[in-house]
C-alpha cells in the first residue's frame, strides 16, 4: 500500500535539503511545496476528491478549503502558499520543509 512517505515524496525532500545547503532557498520552498503536493493527491486520492491536473500550489489552496481538516494541518498549508516578497522573502519566518514534513505527517494520521 502506497504511503505518503513514498519515494517521490522523499526525494522532493531530498532536493529541498540539499537546495538548502546550497543556499539555494527559492528551490527548497519549490521541493517543499511538491513534496506536500503529492502528499496530498495521495489523501484526495484516497478520499475520492478530485485533483487531476492540479499543481502543488493549487492542490495546497483546495486543501485549506476543506471541512473539517485539523487547524494545525490547515495551518501548515497556508504556510506553504505564502507568496515571497519582491526581495524574495516569505512575509513571516516560516520553514517550509518543515511545514511540508508536518503536512506530510498529518496526512498520514488522517488516512
Amino acid at each position: 500500500m502506497e504511503t505518503i512517505f513514498d519515494i517521490e515524496i522523499q526525494k522532493e525532500f531530498h532536493n529541498a535539503q540539499v537546495a538548502r545547503e546550497n543556499g539555494n532557498e527559492g528551490r527548497a520552498r519549490v521541493c517543499a511545496r511538491r513534496a506536500a503536493g503529492a502528499a496530498l493527491k495521495i489523501y484526495f486520492s484516497r478520499q475520492d476528491l478530485p485533483f487531476n491536473g492540479l499543481s502543488a500550489f493549487e492542490l495546497l489552496q483546495v486543501f485549506i478549503k476543506q471541512p473539517g481538516i485539523p487547524s494545525s494541518a490547515r495551518q501548515n498549508a497556508v504556510n506553504l502558499t505564502l507568496r515571497v516578497s519582491e526581495s524574495f522573502q516569505l512575509p513571516a519566518k516560516v520553514d517550509l520543509i518543515y511545514e511540508a514534513r508536518s503536512l506530510c505527517e498529518l496526512l498520514e494520521k488522517m488516512q
